[in-house]
């Protein structure tokens, strides 16, 4: 007769093996002693693997004995048939990933399941419940045989292509369709929500998105077609195309999963939807957006497993990072790091603050919204709803008796006043800005209304980057560059001076791109007293830059043409990102 695992729940492995008839009192004893004696000489041994050594039990038993001690039944699939409906509840990427397999499947109840390697796999637990919103019963069973069965029916890997066609057949979704001012049955909204194969779509975008290190994706509506897309290295790729039908039961499952309103299809919202995907932990930033024929998504997708929160790691060359580091380590002042949106300007300064973040400094931020949590930063996030605005939360923080303030933007003349009144006061004070290049940064503050005497009062620096894409190293080759190809850089053959070029010819690992992954690339302006004058002056941001560019500026340009001649990059992507320089 079975024993219950709850029953087993929480006791000693020793205690469990009895009570499921493994191993006898006497056996569990000889083991400790061996176990005692063993420990002062090599370390505690596990009593598992003693009673293994001694013949009494199996690493099954064992396998089982565990899985009773987290209070979960252990099953034998040796002789399990998986039938095509227990098969079709989960998606080939998703059993894949957490390595799992469903066993029962009842799909008016939704309760699946599923057996795993290891009780401790609660991710895959937890994930199947929010994700694609299971009853979820886990069960352990052996490594071995979970692999095989993996390998027996999920070896092809399903395609979005599949499932959509799969979804297209279905005529139920049909009467869904319309425009976001007309009304739609909430319930048949909820139960498409709900639906299966429309869960299971989009649980396959999703994990294709993040295994392709994707930052957005979008679900838009069209008057005669719903696109779904997904930014890699900030360019979009558009993936199979679901009936148009599909649309708002695409978007209700988006919305039950970031907890947003169904039934209100007339406002935009926000929401967030946290997950643990293959083990790493991702963040989902969800906006949707009313539009003539219906709603659109973007999910931005903050893995943060992916995030490098270090200087040393984001791009910067050597004299550069040592150059930014002074700036970072300044008493006081104010340094910005300015960009267009997805320039990578809060990665910087998340790495810059991971760098400062010690027991001796205390570092506030005042974000829109925050994007990833860092331990030892007490982190605020703007509210406009609550009139939570960057000026208000940064006159709190000089009550708070902070070493450090991150600003998320400057965006008006009351956030950059406060800032400039931080600085004076003997605190760091980092923040953001949209403009061209690091010259044209002054002029930026000098139109929001800052004065000049306050700005060379405080402004300590000003870092401008771009983010270019990198050659695929698995496709990477040598190449002559045309002369046209030199001229848009302003080159010509013999200032290349004999350097190699590479290009990616485009393969699999980058979807025929040629690019893998991104760089940053750095311009760091520094004061000093010229500079300060010359702001005094309000000078033209030409004359600032050549000034910056006499004390040692390297333009963005310049930058990213000594990452083509590293070989990191191609012509074409520091010309998409870069401006021609002047004069």
């Amino acid at each position: 007769m079975p024993v219950d695992p709850a029953e087993l729940k929480g006791r000693k492995i020793g205690r469990v093996l009895t009570k499921l008839g493994k191993v006898t009192r006497e056996q569990v004893h000889e083991a400790l002693a061996i176990q005692q004696t063993r420990r002062s000489s090599s370390g505690k041994v596990q009593i598992g693997q003693i009673l293994i050594e001694l013949g009494y039990c199996t690493t099954r038993d064992i396998s089982e004995a565990v899985a009773g001690q987290a209070g979960m039944a252990y099953t034998d699939l040796s002789s399990f048939t998986m039938p095509d409906d227990v098969r079709d509840s989960l998606a080939a990427e998703t059993v894949q990933s957490y390595q799992i397999v469903p066993i029962e499947y009842n799909p008016r109840s939704k309760r699946l399941k599923v057996a795993m390697k290891t009780p401790d796999n609660f991710r895959a637990v937890d994930d199947l419940r929010l994700l694609m919103g299971f009853n979820v019963e886990a069960v352990v069973s052996d490594g071995a045989q979970i692999e095989a069965l993996i390998k027996k029916h999920y070896a092809k890997g399903e395609a979005v292509a599949d499932v959509v066609t799969e979804l297209a057949k279905d005529k139920k979704f049909e009467a869904l369709v319309g425009k976001s001012n007309q009304s739609i049955d909430l319930d048949a909204l909820s139960e498409a929500a709900e639906d299966n194969k429309v869960v299971k779509l989009l649980n396959l975008v999703l994990l294709q998105a993040i295994k392709d290190r994707a930052s957005d994706i979008h679900f838009e509506p069209f008057e005669r077609e719903f696109k779904m897309r997904y930014r890699i290295d900030g360019v979009l790729y558009e993936m199979t195309p679901p009936p148009k039908h599909l649309g708002p039961a695409i978007t209700s499952r988006v919305k039950v999963m970031a907890n947003l309103d169904i039934a209100e299809r007339r406002l935009p919202q926000d929401g967030r939807i946290e997950l643990n995907l293959g083990g790493s932990p991702v963040d989902l930033r969800v906006s949707v957006l009313p539009t003539m024929h219906g709603e659109s998504v973007v999910m931005r997708v903050l893995d943060r497993s992916n995030v490098q929160l270090k200087l040393d790691r984001i791009g910067l060359r050597e004299e550069d990072l040592t150059h930014f580091r002074k700036l970072i380590n300044r008493p006081n002042g104010i340094v910005i790091v300015t960009g267009p949106t997805g320039s990578g300007k809060t990665t910087t300064l998340y790495a810059a603050l991971a760098e400062l973040n010690d027991m001796e400094t205390k570092i506030l931020t005042a974000e829109d919204p925050v994007e990833y949590d860092i331990d030892g930063l007490c982190q605020c996030q703007v509210n406009v709803e609550t009139e939570t605005t960057f000026a208000r939360l940064l006159r709190s923080f000089l009550r708070q008796d902070p070493d450090i303030i991150l600003v998320g933007e400057i965006r008006d003349l009351e956030t950059g006043n406060i800032a400039v009144q931080a600085s004076l006061t003997g605190h760091l004070v980092l923040s953001t800005l949209h403009t061209n290049d690091a010259p044209s940064s002054v002029l930026r503050l000098l139109d929001l209304g800052i004065e000049n005497f306050l700005l060379t009062a405080t402004i300590e620096g000003i870092v401008a980057q771009r983010l270019v894409r990198t050659i695929c190293t698995k496709c990477k080759e040598q190449y002559e560059p045309r002369e046209e190809e030199l001229m848009e850089l302003g080159l010509l053959p013999e200032d290349i001076g004999g350097r190699k070029l590479f290009r990616g010819k485009g393969c699999e690992n980058c979807h025929g791109s040629g690019y893998k992954g991104r760089l940053a690339i750095f311009e760091i302006m520094a004061m000093n007293d010229t500079m300060r004058d010359l702001i005094m002056k309000k000078a033209s941001t030409n004359v600032l830059r050549d000034q910056a560019r006499k004390f040692g500026m390297r333009t963005l340009r310049e930058s990213g043409l000594l990452a083509i001649y590293d070989g990191l990059t191609t012509i074409d992507e520091v010309v998409r990102e870069t401006i021609a320089e002047e004069g």
